[in-house]
Order: structure tokens, then C-alpha cells, then sequence
């Protein structure tokens, strides 16, 4: 497991999707490694996430267009730094972790590398989200050949390399279709464990077994997807 400890990494951009994520907001920016730029990506928020966040320092890019890839990919486009990292706004996450992340790209020892979640505490991964993950992780294996066990939304790589991907889908498959997409086009695809604390609030994802079900079918779609062969540097 990836410990904060890391001060020597190069620096990084933190897109931060967010949909009424005020309550966690304070404690997710002040974990933001010192002199990286926190992105925030307000997703159509009614509780002051955005200004919020604007008064914390962070960056902040409106994308109205509802979905969790929206978000991400509007994220993507605003960063400038040559390492860029996604990190969740819930607060289930440490964002101070991600300096590891970007060691580990940074060195050559992979490509793009995800935060395998381990929970900590009770109701920091509900059943019905864990179950669907594990599916998606068996049909991720015959698709691609990744032995990877999590599909998590903590991941870090080079900007160049996501963007040569060429990503298209602007809902939950998102995560899915850039580590296939990755491994399509030949990147190292890699996890690391990283602790999973309760989020605050209520998932607009995964919080329901409707929910996880709607994630579940975008994924399966990214997963029918023809291979394609993106031009990410190796």
C-alpha cells in the first residue's frame, strides 16, 4: 500500500468530479499534495459545492452535462501538468496518497495505475457495489488479460498518454473504457491498495442496487466496444 510519505514526485493535476459534495469538500481539498492544482469539476451542483470550492482555491470547471465521464473528461481537458490524477470528492479517498501514484508513473514502473479499494469501517462499500466490481473485473480479464481486481476511480498517469486515448463515453463506463482503451493501445496497467473510508452522503452511483445496475450496463457496453488502437506514447 502506497503511504503519503512521498514529497519528491513530480507535480501533478487532481480532477475532482463532483455532484453536491460541499460537506466533503473541505477536507478533500486540505489533502490536496502542496502546489498541485485540485481541479474541481462541478457536475450541475445545488449545494455550493462550486463556490466552495472556488473559496478553497481549487479550480473550478463547470460541465453541465450530466454524467460521471462528462465530468472526468472535462477535468482531463483543463489539465496543463504532465501527470494528471482523478481522485473522487466524496471523501472515501486520500488524495495525499497520490504522490506515490505519480512516482510510480513518473519512474517507469507502469503506465497508468488504479487504487485497488481496501474498506475500512463499517458501510464503506456496500455489497451491491462490491459485487457488481467483481463482475466487472471478470469480464475486464477475457476482454484485455488485466488480472485487476478493482476498477477504481483513484488512478494516476501521464496527460498524454489519456489524452492519445481518445476517450468518448461520458457516463459511468468512463473509468472502464480508459483502462481497456489503455490496454488496447499497449500501456502498463497497474493497482495498488489504497484505503476506502465511508463516503459522506449518499452515492449517485452506487449508492442503490439500481444504481450499481445502470453502472454495471454502461460498463458492459464499454467492454462490447471493438478494440481500438489508440496513438498513447509507450
Amino acid at each position: 500500500m502506497i503511504s503519503p510519505s512521498d514529497t519528491s514526485a513530480p507535480r501533478a493535476d487532481v480532477v475532482l468530479p463532483c455532484l453536491d459534495e460541499a460537506a466533503a469538500l473541505p477536507g478533500v481539498l486540505a489533502s490536496v499534495p502542496r502546489g498541485w492544482r485540485a481541479i474541481v469539476v462541478d457536475n450541475g451542483s445545488t449545494d455550493g459545492s462550486a463556490e466552495l470550492a472556488r473559496s478553497l482555491g481549487a479550480t473550478v470547471v463547470p460541465e453541465p452535462r450530466r454524467g460521471f465521464g462528462a465530468a472526468c473528461q472535462a477535468g482531463l481537458l483543463a489539465c496543463e501538468a504532465d501527470f494528471v490524477c482523478f481522485c473522487d470528492c466524496d471523501g472515501s479517498l486520500d488524495p495525499g496518497l497520490l504522490p506515490g501514484f505519480v512516482r510510480r508513473v513518473a519512474d517507469g514502473e507502469t503506465d497508468l495505475l488504479l487504487g485497488r479499494r481496501r474498506p475500512e469501517g463499517r458501510g464503506a462499500w456496500p455489497l451491491h457495489a462490491r459485487a457488481g466490481n467483481a463482475a466487472l473485473a471478470r469480464m475486464l480479464r477475457r476482454r484485455t488479460g488485466l488480472r485487476l481486481h478493482d476498477l477504481g476511480p483513484m488512478r494516476a498517469a501521464r496527460r498524454s498518454d489519456l489524452m492519445a486515448l481518445d476517450l468518448t463515453d461520458r457516463r459511468s463506463g468512463y473509468p472502464l473504457q480508459m483502462v481497456v482503451r489503455a490496454a488496447d493501445a499497449g500501456l502498463r496497467v497497474t493497482e495498488t491498495d489504497v484505503p476506502y473510508l465511508a463516503r459522506t452522503g449518499r452515492s449517485k452511483v452506487t449508492g442503490t442496487w439500481l444504481g450499481t445496475w445502470h453502472a454495471v450496463r454502461d460498463m458492459r457496453a464499454v467492454l462490447g466496444e471493438p478494440p481500438v488502437r489508440a496513438g498513447a506514447s509507450l
